[in-house]
C-alpha cells in the first residue's frame, strides 16, 4: 500500500488560471445584465413622477376652465404658490423631469421634459397632454406602453 502512494503524482490543490478567468467572465456578463436591468426599470419608474404630474395640471386646467371659460399658464391661476421660476419652466417633485404649460383660451399643452439623468429615457422622451386628453410622447415607444406603463 505504501508503494502504491508513492508512485502517485502529487495532486495540486486548487484552480487553474483558466477556471479563474471563466468565472471572472461569467460574473461580469451576470453583472453587466443586472445594471442594465436594473438602470432601465429605474427610469420607467420615474415616468411616474411626470404622468401624474401632468394629470394633475391637466385636472387643474380643467377646473379652471370650468368656472373661468379659459386655460391659462399662469401657475397662480392653476393653484400653485409662487414658484421662482415660470411655469414654463418649472422644475417638479425629484427633479427628473421639467413641466412645460402652454395655454390660449381654449387650447393647452402641457409638457413633461426629463432632465438631469432621466434625458437617457429614449424609449419615452417627452410626454405630452392636451385639452383633448390626448396623451403622446416623443420617444420610440408608443404612446400607449408609456403612459400605460
Amino acid at each position: 500500500m505504501s508503494k502504491l502512494s508513492g508512485s502517485r503524482k502529487h495532486q495540486s490543490v486548487g484552480f487553474t488560471l483558466v477556471e479563474l478567468m471563466v468565472t471572472v467572465a461569467i460574473v461580469s456578463i451576470l453583472a453587466t445584465i443586472a445594471v442594465t436591468s436594473y438602470s432601465s426599470q429605474v427610469l420607467k419608474s420615474r415616468r411616474t413622477e411626470a404622468k401624474s404630474a401632468l394629470l394633475d395640471l391637466a385636472g387643474r386646467e380643467e377646473r379652471l376652465f370650468s368656472t373661468t371659460n379659459s386655460y391659462s399658464s399662469d401657475e397662480l391661476f392653476l393653484g400653485y404658490a409662487t414658484v421662482s421660476t415660470p411655469m414654463t419652466n418649472m422644475a417638479f417633485g425629484n427633479g427628473y423631469y421639467q413641466l412645460t404649460a402652454v395655454a390660449t383660451v381654449s387650447t393647452y399643452t402641457l409638457t413633461a421634459k426629463p432632465v438631469g439623468a432621466q434625458a437617457n429615457d429614449t424609449a419615452c422622451g417627452q410626454f405630452f397632454v392636451n385639452q383633448l386628453g390626448v396623451q403622446t410622447v416623443s420617444g420610440t415607444a408608443t404612446a400607449a406602453s408609456c403612459w400605460g406603463d
